[in-house]
């Protein structure tokens, strides 16, 4: 059947029917620098040849096959073993759905309730459900928590928490009327006499992230005896895998730890393959977002997974649901528990470790570099850093991706006051002769 082209009135009436003068308008969001005129292919074209033509193009993109990453700033490169794709792959996993019903779901139901387990015990926290959207939605999700169960709303936010969390955590807010305080940054942590002076009994939380956005780590307990005595809640957002080397929320006194999951088994590509990660103490379970998977027996004694807890607008009457989270990242939890199930706790301690030391051996590197020096002083950090530079920030980025180097950060895009200051990452999959190589350029910009 030949083709048959759209009028040009066929067409006008489908944009007046969206709400549209022109198709210009639907690529508004896409800045003019980026867009092409035009394709320029020659009529006629085949497929095989159109695949080729744009296999080539796109030989002319940045990616983590043939560059080295030292970008971090929310989503992390780390290695993932084949274990995890081999039971993400699964199509028992892959295609499932929402288990409802338990009697044809129990693998899948397993598969949460071991994610829920190995959450618990690396967050050291007693309860936490069956994983969220991604990290900026778990910090938002469990603001609005520690705001049910103390009847307040009045949040203090720590400015080092990652500035896109911040954004998304101001969305879910804005329509309940709660005062966001902002506690300043000091020496690249969150400012202890700050907190001091903004605490107060009709507060219902600190969100406070360590390591925070700029890489330091703060001192949690502090911050948990600073808000004690005032009944107000601490929200700990955190790496996972920092917790292998790290004091636990739990240990530190946090009443809520949150935190983007993309780190434990997920790819960094395209933004990253996200689950957010919230877990609390028992008694604010009841209020939490999402469902919890329990174990039980069935009558004849044999172990079973059920949803025991579905505080969702599917389940209970729209007002008294706590959130309208209608599913969760599931597939994407998968490999973050066969990922912590694979490594175990000495492999997740050894991988935190490792982390550590290539950072450190990295920052040790830079900073000694002519130009380059700590952004701040006498501070701890996992393996993200930042370096304050006297030259030229982006043609130094030039100059690192001409040699193939992916990143720094460029805290400058969040915070006018570090214009001056790159973020680095190193993780695990950073050989000595990619931080070697990372600095030879570095010392030539």
């Amino acid at each position: 059947m030949d083709y048959i082209p759209i009028t040009e009135k066929e067409k006008q009436e489908m944009l007046e029917r969206i709400g549209v003068k022109c198709a210009d308008e639907l690529f508004a969001a896409i800045p003019q620098s980026r867009k092409v005129k035009e394709l320029n292919l020659p009529k006629g074209i085949s497929e095989q040849s159109l695949i080729k033509r744009y296999e080539k193009s796109s030989n002319n993109n940045k990616s983590l096959n043939n560059n080295l990453n030292f970008l971090g700033a929310g989503i992390y490169e780390h290695f993932i073993p084949s274990l995890v794709e081999e039971i993400t792959g699964r199509s028992e996993f892959s295609t499932a759905y929402t288990p409802y019903q338990p009697e044809a779901s129990q693998g899948t139901l397993q598969s949460i309730f071991e994610y829920q387990s190995l959450v618990v015990e690396l967050t050291g926290m007693e309860v936490t459900n069956a994983s969220l959207y991604d990290g900026a939605s778990a910090v938002a999700e469990a603001a609005l928590l520690a705001i049910r169960s103390k009847g307040l709303k009045k949040i203090l936010v720590s400015e080092a928490l990652h500035p896109e969390y911040q954004q998304v955590l101001g969305t879910y807010l804005q329509g309940i009327d709660v005062n966001i305080v902002p506690v300043p940054i000091e020496n690249g942590t969150t400012s202890i006499s700050k907190a001091k002076e903004l605490v107060s009994s009709d507060c219902a939380a600190l969100i406070l992230q360590s390591p925070n956005f700029l890489g330091t780590i703060e001192d949690i307990q502090e911050f948990k005896n600073i808000i004690e005595k005032s009944g107000v809640l601490l929200i700990n957002v955190v790496n996972p895998i920092s917790l292998g080397i790290l004091k636990s929320p739990g240990e530190a006194g946090a009443d809520i730890a949150v935190g983007e999951g993309q780190v434990l088994g997920n790819a960094s590509g395209f933004g990253g393959f996200t689950f957010g990660f919230l877990a609390c103490k028992k008694a604010f379970s009841w209020k939490m977002p999402g469902r919890i998977v329990g174990q039980t027996t069935d009558s004849k004694g044999r172990r079973g997974y059920v949803l025991t807890l579905q505080s969702r607008e599917q389940h209970i009457r729209r007002e008294k649901a706590t959130s309208n989270i209608c599913t969760n990242s599931a597939l994407n939890a998968l490999a973050g528990c066969v990922y912590l199930a694979g490594w175990g706790k000495n492999g997740i301690r050894e991988l935190a470790k490792t982390n550590l030391q290539k950072s450190h051996y990295a920052f040790d590197k830079i900073t000694k570099i002519p130009g380059f020096e700590p952004a701040f002083k006498n501070q701890s950090f996992f393996n993200e850093f930042a370096v304050k530079t006297k030259k030229d920030i982006k043609e130094i980025q030039k100059k690192l991706l001409s040699g193939n180097i992916i990143g720094p950060f460029e805290l400058s895009r969040f915070y006018k006051e570090y214009s001056d200051c790159l973020l680095f990452c190193v993780t695990e999959t950073k050989t000595k002769e990619d931080i070697d190589k990372l600095i030879e350029v570095l010392k030539g910009c």
